[in-house]
């Protein structure tokens, strides 16, 4: 709130001649130096008087003002957008392939479902009048909690509207005999025979602020519409207790959530998403991660960002960095676990196999190829990546236990060859014990070291927006944009000519008023991000 009227404010102040002003938000003006907005400067002692107006120190005195009336009213902690049910993250082991999952609420009347998070795609789904689903009820799933899965039925949601064929989102135009059709999908996933197919539907995913770590009551609940795969039929993994109730992709496309939210002002176009050594964890919409944190920059595949990638110069193993091993890498938290280009992987796995001193031995139903048995889990080196400007990403605990019994310890290295010459993928397994932040309005994959628990993490920090009423889809405008621009500088100001009677000094005056205004401006930006 005190950002969008920061920004009105000095449109109003240096543009005021004009008839119109274009602007993402609209709130009731008070001008700092009004009679109303006197009261709200405490700055000045009663024997003191205001400065000239339009002088440097009357726009020093309105800046200043601002940004302590922004910080009163935000505090030092800023909110971020979470699903309705909260942040926390769940992993159920292998009953649910190792992947983490959250609640989510979609349509009106709103029914709950448990999707996957995955970093690696980009369309939400989610089971809907099934031809071929993987079961619901609870008591198929062992280590589920006594609540059901759900199925969706677009015709019961209120909020529901078809997408068309014709919508510049619909990937799938092509296979429609007509535009007014419904859009229809399918999606491969890189596990065999792995897929989800049906239409597409739009409709409202239940979101709300987190304010200091608390969950904001119902009036600030937030109704964003977002483009949903009504999934008819699932195929492969799906259908063996892999993300049976849906999937949430979180790619960089125009048809993920996150692209959603952020161009309907409603966040700060970053998430972070967070694993415990708990099998549990935390995902916030609009967090740009702690103020010290490490980060490397995502890469484009023919011109594109079409997914979560970034170059490693180096592997190492504790100090020893391994020559020749750049490569090319996804981040992806719907992989379980981690691949490798294939000569790098035999690198890596040789090195660590030869601090191991236990005995080698393969069990029924795992594929990993470099596995133990020994009476204690060894302690091996810290596999490192290293990024360009001497950042690294370290994984502390590259060995998975998967089984202790008897007093041995069964253990393996979770990494395969990825098949693919130079390109790996860094799983969910690797991510463990960080705070990944997805940063697209900068496009850098960030991370800090956290124990993913609200109560000892910094604040997710976004810029919060108003939540009074559904938000629609984007324009074509917004479609076209290729970021979002954040809720503090949305809008685009109309461009003023003088009129010939304008005076020189008139001029002079505007020019320097708009330098002032845009260095405000810039400080306030980073005054925010603070």
């Amino acid at each position: 709130m005190a950002s969008r009227s920061a920004f009105i404010l000095f449109c109003v102040l240096f543009l005021a001649t004009e008839e119109t002003l274009a602007s993402v938000f609209s709130s009731r003006m008070i001008h700092r130096f009004s009679d109303e907005g006197r009261a709200s400067i405490r700055t000045l002692s009663s024997s003191e008087s205001l400065p000239e107006k339009q002088s440097l120190e009357y726009y020093r005195l309105l800046a200043k003002s601002d940004f302590r009336r922004q910080r009163m009213n935000l505090g030092a902690k800023f909110q971020s957008l979470v699903p309705y049910e909260g942040s926390k993250t769940i992993s159920s082991g292998n009953d649910f392939g190792w992947l983490h999952y959250t609640w989510i609420d979609i349509g009106t009347p709103s029914v709950s479902f448990l999707v996957a998070l995955d970093t690696g795609s980009d369309l939400l789904w989610i089971p809907c009048n099934c031809v071929q689903c993987a079961p619901l009820t609870s008591t198929y799933y062992s280590s589920l909690a006594t609540k059901d899965l759900n199925e969706y039925n677009p015709s019961s949601s209120s909020t529901s509207k078809v997408f068309l064929c014709s919508h510049k989102l619909c990937d799938s135009a092509s296979d429609c005999e007509s535009p007014k059709e419904q859009c229809p999908y399918t999606v491969n996933y890189l596990s065999g025979n792995t897929s989800s197919s049906g239409l597409l539907v739009e409709d409202i995913l239940h979101l709300t602020y987190n304010t200091n770590n608390r969950l904001m009551n119902g009036s600030s609940s937030v109704k964003a519409r977002v483009v949903i795969g009504c999934g008819k039929k699932q195929s492969g993994d799906y259908l063996d207790g892999v993300a049976p109730d849906g999937l949430m992709g979180l790619g960089p496309a125009e048809i993920s959530v996150p692209s959603f939210l952020s161009k309907a002002g409603l966040m700060r176009n970053s998430f972070s998403l967070c694993f415990d050594e708990e099998d549990s964890g935390r995902i916030y919409f609009g967090d740009m991660g702690p103020s010290i944190q490490q980060s490397t920059p995502f890469l484009q595949l023919e011109n594109k960002y079409s997914g979560y990638i970034v170059g490693v110069e180096a592997c190492c193993i504790g100090n020893s960095c391994l020559k020749q091993t750049s490569f090319t890498t996804f981040i992806d938290s719907g992989q379980s676990f981690t691949y490798l280009p294939e000569e790098i992987y035999r690198k890596v796995a040789l090195e660590i196999d030869r601090h191991i001193n236990a005995t080698s031995k393969s069990f029924e139903g795992v594929s990993w190829e470099y596995c133990y048995e020994s009476s204690v889990e060894p302690k091996v080196p810290a596999i490192k990546l290293k990024f360009s400007h001497n950042n690294t990403f370290v994984i502390h605990k590259p060995l998975f236990v998967f089984q202790q019994s008897q007093g041995l310890v069964q253990f393996c290295l979770p990494i395969s060859p990825s098949g693919q010459e130079g390109i790996g993928s860094i799983g969910q397994n690797y991510m463990r014990g960080y705070r990944m932040v997805f940063d697209r309005e900068n496009m850098k994959l960030r991370w800090s070291a956290s124990k993913c628990q609200e109560d000892k993490t910094e604040p997710p920090q976004a810029s919060p927006g108003s939540t009074s009423s559904p938000y629609p889809l984007p324009t074509e405008e917004q479609q076209s944009r290729g970021h979002a621009v954040s809720p503090a500088i949305a809008g685009k100001t109309p461009s003023k000519t003088p009129s010939s009677s304008s005076s020189s000094r008139s001029s002079c005056i505007l020019s320097s008023m708009m330098r002032l205004f845009n260095s405000l401006l810039l400080l306030h930006w980073v005054v925010s991000l603070m």
